[in-house]
């Protein structure tokens, strides 16, 4: 009889899932949501719903989703025996539905205030029918531990995979996304980690025309005679070349064999663009200097201003990310030679290209690529290739200092540099002069030579044999709106049209789309309504 594992990788832009044949360790089945289903953009809109709306609100959704994501893989879930979860500690104290508190309050005394205790983050085996999930009487769910409260599985995974803690010299490893954790291995032994909330931008969310990495979303673009030509992703995830066209106003000049049509546009081909359009001096952060102020991808898929604040800003926080570490290490650019890119975001995209816009630590020479570590030690531990007292014993060994980019003055003067630089219209040429105000030297000058290595053609494996099924939307908040008369503002002025007002006898309530709503960061529906009725924290999950 055939049994399956299954790996779940929770991130904070949305979830991913394979099922593997436990026998033939085999991936029969994959399946991604467009976005999370809890409201926002990043891990703090992620916290402070679940603080505001409850947790258990939070947990709802979470394995409400994972029930729908499961269901599409298309198996038999009853022959499920073991499923591994792997995230970031708020994701997994979310799917989990333990204490988070004590990870959103940096301070102590706050603690001790509230009362908070934290929950043991040692690693969990539970069953599944026990956390809800659904059509697995027989299956166990395994949670990696922490390391500590702020470096989590994902953190973990990140430097296990990627194989860096056998470095014998400096080097950077960063996990590229909406949460982007990063570790500096200083070669004596020494690990600083980090985290930097840098958006979603980079994972082709707050971009006009963006989506995350599915297929349909142009993933690349390269200057060619012709024009500018794009690369979309096919059913594999794979990019492929497709249209060329007059970035100034979109006429096709060369349609290729085998072209794909885009449906919208990734980070990856966010990044690639932005590359190009600085290369070329059609962008001039933050303005597209461009007859209409913006640049004409394939398929009516446009990149703008906005859109290059947004990227600017998530790319300002990872190069400050990266100075931070280095400034705590009491190293610089210039010290470390080699960087690791892992996630989807550090995989697909371009290296040069990211390295010319900034997402990469100056000075390196040599950039290595990996896929989505979360899910590959998701799939590890779900085969028993790695059991728990393994990890257990891996977490107490890794010893790490953990920079908090939130409270580090290192962290916000250069950040506020970067702001400058891609919001402000500081040109590039004044970085370092900003630098030396702060009293801290120059950038490294770019190495001519840059060497890169990719490890996997997709983040994701297994997926040329196996298409990735895509969960669009399949989450709602649901509630009575007492005295609400109807007047429909609240629908209208929500961005994402994640927003329903129905009327159900003579009572109206509110169902909203929990995936598409940009939670505590918009909260445009309640400042709008005329009778002060709409709140967003009241709302449950939808029961159908």
């Amino acid at each position: 009889m055939t049994e399956y594992a299954i790996a779940l990788d929770i991130g904070t832009s949305g979830l991913r899932c394979q099922a593997i044949d436990m026998e033939t360790k085999e991936t029969v089945a994959t399946a991604i949501t467009q976005r999370h289903p809890i409201p926002g953009m990043n891990v703090i809109d992620h916290v402070n719903f679940a603080m505001k709306s409850g947790e258990d609100v939070a947990n709802g959704l979470i394995i409400k989703c994972v029930n729908q994501l499961f269901g599409k893989l298309g198996i038999d879930l009853a022959k499920v025996k073991r499923v591994a979860v792997c995230g970031n500690p708020f994701q997994l104290s979310l799917f989990q539905n333990i204490e988070i508190r004590d990870l959103a309050y940096a301070g102590k005394n706050m603690l001790r205030e509230l009362g908070v205790v934290s929950p043991p983050r040692d690693g969990a085996i539970l069953q599944a029918k026990d956390t809800g999930i659904k059509g697995m009487p027989n299956a166990q769910v395994f949670i990696p531990p922490a390391v500590r409260h702020e470096i989590g599985a994902d953190a973990m995974a990140m430097l296990m995979i990627t194989g860096v803690l056998d470095s014998k010299e400096p080097c950077i490893v960063a996990d590229y996304g909406t949460n982007a954790e990063m570790a500096l291995i200083c070669g004596d032994g020494r690990i600083i980690t980090g985290s930097a909330a840098a958006g979603p931008a980079l994972e082709g969310q707050e971009i006009e025309r963006g989506m995350l990495a599915a297929p349909g979303a142009i993933s690349d673009v390269n200057i060619q005679p012709e024009g500018w030509q794009c690369d979309v992703l096919n059913k594999a995830m794979i990019g492929v070349t497709s249209d060329t066209v007059d970035p100034t106003t979109g006429r096709v000049t060369k349609t290729a064999p085998g072209a794909i049509r885009a449906l919208g546009i990734t980070g990856t081909g966010v990044v690639a663009t932005l590359y190009e359009g600085l290369k070329t001096k059609k962008v001039e952060p933050p303005k597209i200097i461009t007859p209409e102020s913006k640049l004409c991808l394939q398929d009516g898929i446009n990149i703008t201003s906005h859109d290059v604040d947004e990227a600017g800003k998530a790319i300002g926080a990872l190069r400050a990310g990266f100075l931070t570490l280095l400034h705590e290490a009491g190293m610089w650019t210039g010290d470390v030679d080699i960087a690791y890119m892992s996630g989807a975001s550090g995989l697909y995209v371009d290296a040069k290209k990211a390295m010319g816009v900034g997402m990469v630590v100056p000075g390196v020479s040599r950039i290595v690529q990996f896929g989505n570590t979360s899910i590959e030690m998701a799939r590890r531990i779900a085969m028993g290739e790695m059991d728990m007292d393994y990890l257990r014993e891996f977490a107490k060994k890794l010893r790490a200092e953990h920079c908090m980019f939130a409270t580090s003055e290192t962290f916000k003067n250069i950040y506020s540099i970067e702001y400058s630089l891609w919001c402000g219209g500081m040109p590039m040429s004044e970085y370092n002069n900003m630098l030396d105000l702060y009293k801290m030297p120059p950038l490294t000058e770019p190495k001519h030579e840059l060497s890169v290595k990719r490890v996997s053609m997709t983040d994701l494996p297994d997926t040329d044999k196996c298409p990735v099924q895509i969960i669009e939307s399949g989450t709602f908040l649901t509630g009575e709106l007492d005295g609400c008369i109807g007047c429909h503002k609240c629908m209208k002025e929500c961005p994402e049209r994640a927003l329903e007002i129905v009327k159900q006898g003579d009572k109206m309530y509110a169902r909203c789309a929990s995936d598409r709503c940009a939670g505590t960061a918009c909260r445009r529906c309640e400042r709008i309504c005329p009778k002060g009725v709409m709140h967003m924290d009241d709302l449950k999950v939808a029961s159908e």
